[in-house]
């Protein structure tokens, strides 16, 4: 999956409107990412990248692109 689905996969995980994130976003401005969403996005992780990520994995994280390099897509 190339790095742009995912980025519209994680929006679509915070119902948010495609397009609306470009990776640069501090999560903790988003009043949607808590520990549901983060769950959410480990499963999509693994569907979509195959990528087994634990919550532990996520403590250095502060952006989206943070979340999306945990994943190994390639930046475009």
């Amino acid at each position: 999956m190339e790095r742009k689905e995912l980025l519209h996969q994680f929006e679509a995980l915070l119902e948010r409107p495609t397009g609306s994130l470009t990776g640069t976003e501090e999560l903790e401005t988003l009043e949607e990412w808590d520990s549901m969403s983060m769950m959410g996005f480990i499963a999509l992780a693994a569907e979509h990248t195959g990528a087994n990520l634990s919550p532990r994995q996520f403590a250095s994280c502060r952006t989206v692109n943070d979340l999306l390099n945990l994943t190994g897509t390639p930046q475009s």
